[in-house]
């Protein structure tokens, strides 16, 4: 087992552009880039650009007729078929759809590909984590599931239980649905409550297809306003006793950036560095529970500037085994390229200065007045039971 990891990128990636003035503006992927290199992040993880993903491997999770759509859309965004939620305002086509969404997905499979043949311990893909896609459609800036095809590629290689944990604000719709039948996957989802945000599902009564599967869909429906303290004690009440009862093979997790308080799409309230915190969470329970095999995903994030390149070069750096504190100043090199491309102030540091996070264990008592504690509850209620678990 080689102990390096790796940082899957092709710099087509960030190809995958909806157009001037959509939320999903690609720079946040290229400042990322740029960031992990300023910090000179390449001596400790290996980059590697995968192939795209062929169509054998897209009919994993998508509906063949899917397929079909996109790639007529790609070669005609003018005939794209809104059937399949293409030509929408949150998808609209563009030439070359087809083959850059695949390529993403081509980076997240072959994350999986190389965790579980040891040729990485860790392997992030930050341009990946597009969860919304459904098999037959597209969703929420979403065309190609990258997070489902990693998993089912992990499944097809014999792989016998894979968790995969969302932290986006915005609940794993796409993933579930892949697996909502399937014992093997757990999907755990942590993310604004559907009464206030898209896409309105990932209830907690939400477990999973009776039979086998029941059991195997958690999710925490965070209330709107949920700031650091209450959101890291949300996972820590969940997340940890999920994956130590389950065991799986390889820890899969999704790090949207939208649950920033910056974000202007979402409405919780959580810093950087709560996404840091977290984002150490995954690293140690995946060696805690699964030897070690992560694979780490981007997600959404729309402050595109300010959030998302520090929050997922710190994931970068976790999985390189090169953690940045977060008092760490920003190279001055990448600001003044951050206001050449887009006209705005770069951050000084990689902190928001609330470091260290602090939160209240669960097992140290819950307050049934408190709406955080209340969301946590309704979680444990629907979905321990069904694992064995105490609520």
């Amino acid at each position: 087992m080689s102990g390096r990891a790796q940082l899957m990128w092709d710099p087509a990636v960030a190809g995958y552009d909806f157009g001037s003035g959509h939320p999903m503006d690609p720079v946040r992927l290229d400042l990322t880039r740029r960031l992990v290199g300023a910090f000179g992040l390449e001596r400790d993880i290996e980059v590697v650009a995968a192939k795209r993903a062929g169509d054998s491997t897209l009919r994993l999770v998508h509906r063949e007729d899917y397929i079909a759509a996109v790639k007529a859309a790609s070669a005609d965004p003018e005939a794209a078929d809104q059937a399949y939620g293409l030509g929408t305002t949150d998808d609209p086509a563009f030439a070359g759809m087809h083959e850059v969404s695949a390529l993403i997905a081509g980076q997240s499979v072959g994350a999986a590909e190389a965790v579980w043949r040891g040729d990485a311990l860790h392997a992030v893909n930050f341009a990946g984590g597009l969860h919304h896609a459904m098999p037959g459609a597209a969703s929420g800036f979403c065309v190609y599931n990258d997070a489902a095809l990693a998993i089912a590629r992990l499944l097809e290689l014999g792989v016998e239980r894979v968790a995969y944990v969302d932290v986006d604000v915005h609940h794993g719709d796409g993933v579930q649905a892949a697996f909502w039948e399937d014992p093997r996957v757990l999907t755990v989802s942590l993310h604004e409550h559907p009464r206030t945000l898209f896409p309105q599902t990932g209830w907690p009564e939400e477990t999973g297809a009776d039979g086998p599967a029941e059991g195997t869909a958690v999710n925490v429906a965070l209330p709107a306003g949920t700031g650091d303290a209450g959101w890291v004690r949300a996972f820590h009440a969940v997340v940890p006793e999920l994956l130590a009862e389950f065991r799986p093979q390889v820890l899969v997790t999704q790090h949207g950036a939208d649950t920033h308080f910056e974000d202007p799409l979402a409405h919780l309230a959580v810093s950087l560095d709560a996404q840091r915190a977290v984002q150490v969470a995954c690293h140690e329970l995946a060696h805690e529970y699964a030897d070690g095999k992560w694979i780490a995903l981007g997600g959404g994030g729309y402050a595109v500037v300010d959030v998302v390149p520090r929050s997922w070069t710190h994931l970068v750096a976790i999985a390189a085994g090169r953690e940045i504190t977060p008092e760490t100043v920003i190279p001055d090199g990448w600001r003044q390229e951050v206001f050449a491309r887009t006209r705005q102030l770069a951050p000084t540091r990689m902190t928001d200065g609330r470091w260290p996070v602090e939160f209240r264990e669960w097992g140290a008592g819950y307050d049934p007045a408190d709406r955080l504690d209340q969301a946590i509850l309704a979680t444990r209620k629907a979905a321990f039971p069904l694992r064995g678990l105490l609520p």
